[in-house]
């Protein structure tokens, strides 16, 4: 027999009941991941494909979306919070910058470390899109009570590492 993922032997597979159920519930119905995963792609899907409207990609959106709000970032933190690897971060870069949405500017500290910065013209493509994020996000969170929003918030918080 060889070891399973979690260094035991590999046996049946594992069966995961309700409680008080004796019909067991589908592991993709309660297995984290995939439903963080079903979860971004249902709440996200519909708002991405409204970017359009504002001349925005997914990435392009996401670099001025955490552009927004701070006064430069780091390459490599750009990339984290954007969700793209930083290669692809380079190139998004490079294009944005030359549409004279983002800049590259190097710190005063560090003459060799380089943030990338909003533009006035980014922040006036964003700011829209900003808008309709707020409202997308209030509309999918319409459903549960300030205390449930609250919880939602603060569970994806920790299990980011934030919180």
């Amino acid at each position: 027999m060889r070891a399973g993922a979690f260094g035991g032997k590999e046996g049946p597979p594992v069966k995961i009941y309700e409680k008080g159920c004796k019909t067991p519930v589908p592991f993709t119905e309660d297995y984290l991941p995939y439903l963080l995963a079903r979860a971004s792609h249902s709440v996200s899907s519909s708002f991405h494909a409204s970017l359009k409207d504002w001349g925005l990609s997914v990435p392009e959106w996401r670099v001025l979306a955490c552009l927004s709000d701070v006064d430069g970032l780091g390459v490599g933190q750009l990339a984290a919070m954007a969700l793209m690897k930083q290669p692809s971060m380079t190139k998004v870069l490079d294009r944005m910058e030359a549409e004279g949405l983002v800049r590259r500017r190097a710190t005063e500290e560090d003459r060799r470390r380089v943030l990338i910065h909003i533009t006035p013209k980014g922040r006036a493509r964003v700011k829209p899109a900003l808008a309709a994020a707020l409202a997308h996000q209030r509309q999918r969170l319409a459903p549960f009570d300030e205390v449930e929003r609250a919880l939602i918030l603060r569970a994806l918080h920790l299990l980011i590492g934030e919180g």
